[in-house]
């Protein structure tokens, strides 16, 4: 039998007409981040949404090798009365940081000079780390900061100071903890970036910390950034989290958050 001819295919919106999201759903928009409700033209998207595609796929990438600055990281903690030690992770390079994990999580503290600043024996430890966005951590770190140190001393916390950690991940300053015998270790770090957030910074809060402590006695505050979590509820939930470490002596899985926050 002879072959029946295709269907015509449907004809392709003329120029650069755009057919727009459904009403409903644009509306939910205002509420996300997500590339939600984009429309299409023809079988693609609209060139405005694949142009701000491109720039937050530039952000991430660029995010990812961003460098952290620690000059003025250190000058801002200095300020607010903080004694600060400068490290550096065992990774030589940012191309061996992505493919050698195990090099970030691990501090050169040699004899230990450069903590003789910081304090031992404190409630408290601060670390600003890197990780996977400096730039998180150049942007939000210091307002953090700021707004925890009132709020642990409210909680009758001692603080021992801050270790900036270049190339470092999040276990990066166990090390410093353990030497320094400090009971909660506050690890502020860039998180990977994505393409709704590359400036998304990370608190890992882990008690009685030391080289080889498990994920699980870690405790997690994501998304701390402009358009996230604000940094005062941060150091809200960082505060109420560090007081319940010191009066339970457990942190991670071991404790369950239920901190009653005042809005932000």
């Amino acid at each position: 039998m002879p072959r029946k001819p295709d269907p015509p295919l449907p004809a392709a919106p003329a120029g650069d007409a755009v057919t727009p999201a459904p009403r409903g759903l644009a509306a939910l928009r205002r509420h996300s981040d997500a590339r939600i409700a984009l429309g299409r033209a023809g079988a693609g998207l609209p060139t405005a949404a694949q142009l701000r595609f491109a720039l937050d796929h530039a952000r991430a990438r660029d995010a990812v090798y961003s460098a952290l600055d620690a000059a003025a990281l250190a000058a801002g903690l200095q300020a607010m009365g903080l004694p600060v030690a400068c490290l550096h992770s065992r990774v030589p390079a940012r191309a061996a940081y992505l493919r050698r994990p195990d090099l970030g999580r691990q501090v050169a503290l040699g004899d230990g000079t450069a903590l003789a600043g910081l304090a031992p024996d404190r409630d408290v430890l601060l670390a600003l780390v890197d990780g996977l966005s400096a730039t998180a951590v150049n942007l939000n770190a210091l307002p953090v900061v700021e707004a925890l140190l009132p709020l642990l001393q409210a909680e009758g916390l001692s603080v021992a100071g801050a270790a900036l950690v270049e190339q470092g991940r999040v276990a990066a300053p166990d090390a410093v903890a353990e030497r320094l015998r400090a009971g909660c270790t506050v690890v502020l770090i860039g998180e990977r970036p994505g393409l709704s957030a590359a400036d998304s910074l990370g608190a890992y809060l882990t008690w009685r910390a030391a080289p080889g402590t498990p994920d699980s006695r870690r405790n997690c505050i994501s998304n701390i950034r402009s358009g996230g979590l604000p940094a005062g509820a941060a150091a809200a939930k960082i505060a109420w989290l560090a007081a319940q470490m010191k009066r339970r002596n457990v942190s991670g899985i071991a404790l369950k958050e239920a901190a009653t926050l005042p809005p932000a």
